[in-house]
């Protein structure tokens, strides 16, 4: 039985820690809306995989002004509550990384502007090419599963081990494979469809409020069962080397 409560924090970046998915927004206001409300609706029924919708979403845009972009991130809000958390995880010595299938463009500055940029980030990059075109650039991709362009389950994977106890906190699509292998899910949106009709065990949340008071009652149980299901698929991920 493990002793202590020693909590590894992973979170999503788009609708978790923001209050709306700015991935999508961004390509819908400076790309072609049409065009990309169809590559968005096709990744979503995993017809493509995420490399690809950014590689098709990146095309849709024209003469990109980051001046432009710039304002519009001025209109991109965070979750008013993620700081208290943040200042939780801090005070508590919880180490919190992000883990977003986003670009970090937006992340980045986001993260600057709300003085939040000590917090490590892991996601897909964005570069500009000669004639100011987009290009995505995808540094932590898994050669065994192309489904998501950041392979979030590798993260969690090398930075917690099996003495510690692994939290996840998502909203989407992205977050359905990366939460599994935790053994805490905070779930709301299309994650928490998706524990709920594959009867995964989670919580739900609205902000992180109401994650710290879970992790509050997590921490004072005398048992902490770690979830079966997580440990398994830690298991068998670890035998493949």
């Amino acid at each position: 039985m493990l002793t202590e409560r020693n909590f590894k924090i992973f979170v999503d970046f788009d609708g978790t820690i923001t209050t709306q998915d700015i991935g999508e927004a961004m390509f819908l206001k400076f790309g072609d809306p049409i065009r990309a409300n169809e590559i968005i609706e096709d990744w979503i029924e995993q017809k493509i995989n995420a490399r690809e919708s950014w590689q098709l979403l990146c095309n849709t845009v024209k003469n990109f002004e980051i001046k432009q972009f710039e304002k519009f991130l001025d209109d991109m809000k965070i979750d008013s509550t993620f700081k208290i958390f943040n200042e939780y995880c801090l005070s508590n010595k919880f180490e919190m990384r992000i883990l977003s299938d986003g670009l970090d463009l937006y992340i980045e500055r986001i993260m600057n502007r709300e003085d939040l940029d000590d917090i490590e980030v892991f996601s897909n990059k964005l570069l500009f090419g000669s004639n100011n075109e987009l290009i995505p650039v995808f540094p932590h991709t898994d050669s065994e599963c192309n489904r998501c362009a950041n392979c979030k389950r590798n993260h969690i994977l090398n930075f917690s081990s099996e003495d510690e106890y692994s939290v996840y906190i998502g909203d989407g699509w992205s977050d359905v494979c990366p939460a599994q292998y935790c053994d805490f899910i905070f779930a709301k949106n299309s994650l928490l469809k998706y524990c709920e009709s594959n009867r995964i065990t989670y919580f739900p949340y609205n902000n992180f409020n109401d994650v710290i008071i879970k992790l509050d009652q997590l921490k004072q149980k005398k048992r902490l069962k770690k979830r079966y299901l997580a440990e398994l698929k830690r298991k068998e991920v670890y035998k493949q080397g």
